[in-house]
């Protein structure tokens, strides 16, 4: 295996389009990462404390401010509606179609960033922070589900990847806005980074326009010649080449098949092993959001101000550089390590710098040395996060689900991710902070990340599956007939569901499993190339995403 990702030489056409489009989609998150990471800072904004303040006077600093209740609401109002919005993006991605969709979520997006510039007071403030949360649901979801629909799949799990390297680049760039508008003595301090998100999502829109519908919606609403035309463009292939035929058929036969097991329910969803990695794809992301990250792009730059850090607003960029950076090795360890390995090199390291940032710091309470740890390892721990976890729970959950579905599966598991991010957001002020009916925990918050990245360990090796190389519908033939995580790693396919198709046709009973109609089409096979004169083993080459 050599040390660069490159496009096997048995694949026809060209990938390089698929890949730039993928590319061009996860700007989106941008608009996510951007909109996340930018309140960080306007919480700590003089002018905007001043202006939003409805009477509470913060204890460390005696300038006015809004209390921990009124700052848990501001934050997590945005995840509240990021967790409706990303269960509401099934039904507008199966009826509009992915493309459209993303553009109407934009349109969602817009109205809430309107809101929240126009804000003088809490009220219009926080309901612009639940519709910008609604619009960015819907397009966390959305992103990765036209993401891994489009990318070739010897490079599918870099180019989701690059999702969350959109959303790393989008906290650095809030973070970068933040900090040169903060000592601004007028609206403009919190206006301006809020209206900057007009920019990425007039790029959004305008690119979207340009792009073209996913093959495999195509495919799952009977659009057969649209879907032909789809991938052709994005292969560079004739819409009559052998290859593009004969990937197109395959993407058909597959969804045929699990169109004859269900119908494309919400129940169906949580039934056989759909339901097993509708379980799966929730705590991924549930544990995302458990490994702490965005109690530090949230809560960060007050965080380290109440810890007695100067320079607060530095560090939190300098947090952001390292979480831009880290994540590029991630895009290429995905393809080269694969999905189980990187998570689980990723869960042992986020929980070593967790316990040991908490350990000092209970050790050391109020102590200088304690500072430089805590900066330290958050900054090792950004790494660890950035490189695996951030990425490859995308990854992976983008490439988990059926065609039938795929968007009401990734709308659930993406609502988990929100839902946790909403839970922390709201409950982090009373864990951190000192007063009455709060815990207090400062520091020591960050043994509970700590204990569950160690959880995320465990979870890893127990129910993820390593899906790298394996085309959208291969990943359905691994779980049909791999029972146990860790033996996916010496998974190789060998069905064609075109052939199981047939075979499926010519039951009378529709029951058979995929196992026993792969056995059948694999005698029929034998005897067509006897009979053809053919020797046993040929077999033609099949060309998949």
């Amino acid at each position: 295996m050599g040390l660069m990702i490159k496009k096997p030489a048995d694949v026809p056409g060209s990938t390089a389009p698929a890949i730039i489009i993928g590319l061009f989609v996860a700007f989106g998150g941008i608009l996510f990462g951007y909109d996340t990471g930018t309140i960080g800072g306007i919480l700590a904004m003089p002018y905007w404390r001043r202006t939003f303040s409805t009477g509470h006077t913060n204890v460390k600093d005696g300038l006015p401010d809004v209390s921990p209740s009124e700052s848990s609401t501001i934050v997590s109002l945005l995840s509240a509606g990021t967790f409706f919005g990303a269960l509401a993006a099934a039904p507008m991605a199966d009826l509009l179609g992915r493309r459209l969709g993303m553009i109407a979520s934009v349109g969602v997006f817009c109205v809430g960033v309107i809101m929240q510039t126009a804000a003088t007071a809490i009220p219009l403030f926080v309901a612009g922070r639940f519709f910008a949360g609604f619009g960015v649901g819907l397009i966390s979801a959305i992103i990765p589900l036209y993401q891994s629909e489009t990318a070739p799949k010897w490079i599918r799990g870099a180019v989701v990847g690059c999702y969350q390297l959109a959303i790393t680049i989008g906290l650095l760039l809030a973070a970068v806005v933040d900090n040169a508008t903060k000592d601004r003595d007028d609206t403009g301090s919190y206006r301006i980074p809020i209206a900057v998100q007009f920019a990425w999502a007039i790029i959004m829109v305008v690119g979207m326009l340009i792009l073209p519908e996913t093959p495999r919606y195509f495919i799952k609403v009977g659009k057969h010649a649209q879907a032909a035309k789809a991938l052709s463009r994005l292969r560079r292939l004739d819409t009559d080449h052998p290859a593009l035929v004969e990937e197109l058929a395959e993407v058909q036969a597959n969804f045929d098949y699990e169109m004859s097991l269900g119908k494309s329910t919400y129940i169906e969803c949580f039934k056989g092993t759909i339901g097993k990695r509708l379980i799966t794809g929730c705590f991924l992301q549930s544990l995302q959001q458990l490994t702490g990250v965005n109690f530090i792009f949230y809560y960060g730059t007050s965080f380290f101000t109440d810890s007695g850090i100067k320079n607060s607003f530095t560090i939190t960029v300098i947090t952001s550089v390292i979480n831009v950076c880290s994540t590029f090795p991630g895009l290429y360890l995905v393809e080269k390590w694969g999905r189980r390995p990187l998570l689980l090199f990723g869960a042992i390291g986020m929980f070593v710098c967790q316990y040991i940032v908490a350990g000092v710091n209970t050790a050391l309470p109020d102590s200088q040395v304690a500072n430089k740890v805590l900066i330290a390892f958050v900054c090792f721990y950004i790494y660890f996060f950035a490189s695996t976890w951030g990425p490859v729970a995308w990854v992976v959950t983008g490439e988990l689900f059926p065609l039938k579905s795929r968007a009401k599966c990734l709308s659930m598991t993406t609502a988990s991710n929100w839902l946790l991010n909403w839970a922390i957001a709201y409950s982090t002020p009373y864990l951190v902070n000192g007063g009455e009916g709060n815990a207090n925990l400062q520091g020591k918050v960050f043994f509970v990340w700590g204990s569950f990245c160690l959880l995320c360990a465990f979870f890893v090796w127990g129910l993820i599956y390593e899906t790298k190389g394996l085309s959208l519908e291969q990943v359905d033939e691994l779980y049909g007939k791999c029972s146990k995580a860790w033996q996916s790693t010496t998974f190789r396919p060998t069905l064609s569901f075109a052939a199981v198709e047939e075979v499926r046709g010519s039951r009378s009973g529709r029951h058979a499993s995929l196992a026993e109609m792969e056995a059948e089409a694999g005698r029929k096979r034998s005897v067509a190339q006897v009979e053809g004169g053919r020797p046993l083993g040929y077999e033609k080459a099949a060309y998949q995403v």
